[in-house]
C-alpha cells in the first residue's frame, strides 16, 4: 500500500489535472455560476440563456438556417431544434423554408424577438459585470483571448 507521503507527491505532481484545481473544472464551475445568475435575470422574461444566444445570432443575421445558428453556437442540431420550437411557441421567431432550396429552413425574428434586442443585452452585461468585478478590462480581454485559443485548440 502506498504511503501518504507518496500519495501527496503523486497528487502534487498531477494537481494541474485534478479537480477542483484543473482548468476544465474551473471553466465548468464558472459557466454554471454565470448561467445560474443570467437565468435568474432572464426569469421575468420567461427565457433561458440559450434562448438569448439564439436571439443574439438572429439579431446579428436574421434568417439564418438552423444549421447556421448551430455552427455559430457550436451546438448539435437536435438541441437547437427544441429551443427554436419553444421560441416559436413564444412568438419570438418563426420558421420559413428557403425559396431557393426547400430543404433549408430559415429562422426569422418576429417583432417581439426584435424588440428584445433593446432589453436583453443590458441584462447579459449585468451578469458579466458581476462576474468580472475587480478584473481590469485588459485582464478580461486577455482571458477572452486565451479562451478563444482553447476553443480553437479543441475544435
Amino acid at each position: 500500500m502506498p504511503s501518504s507521503s507518496s500519495n501527496a507527491e503523486f497528487l502534487h505532481q498531477w494537481r494541474h489535472a485534478l479537480a477542483p484545481y484543473n482548468l476544465g473544472y474551473k471553466l465548468k464551475l464558472t459557466s454554471q455560476l454565470m448561467y445560474r445568475d443570467f437565468l435568474e435575470r432572464l426569469e421575468p422574461y420567461g427565457l433561458t440563456p440559450f434562448h438569448y444566444l439564439v436571439l443574439c445570432c438572429l439579431w446579428e443575421e436574421d434568417g439564418l438556417s438552423t444549421s447556421g445558428i448551430a455552427d455559430k453556437l457550436k451546438q448539435l442540431g437536435a438541441t437547437l431544434t427544441g429551443v427554436v420550437d419553444r421560441m416559436e411557441e413564444r412568438n419570438l421567431v418563426y420558421r420559413k423554408r428557403d425559396p431557393s432550396d426547400r430543404r433549408i429552413v430559415r429562422i426569422w425574428l418576429t417583432d417581439e424577438g426584435k424588440q428584445l434586442m433593446n432589453i436583453l443585452p443590458s441584462i447579459g452585461a449585468e451578469t458579466i459585470e458581476k462576474a468580472t468585478t475587480g478584473i481590469s478590462k485588459a485582464e478580461q480581454e486577455a482571458v477572452l483571448k486565451l479562451l478563444d485559443q482553447i476553443v480553437l485548440n479543441l475544435l
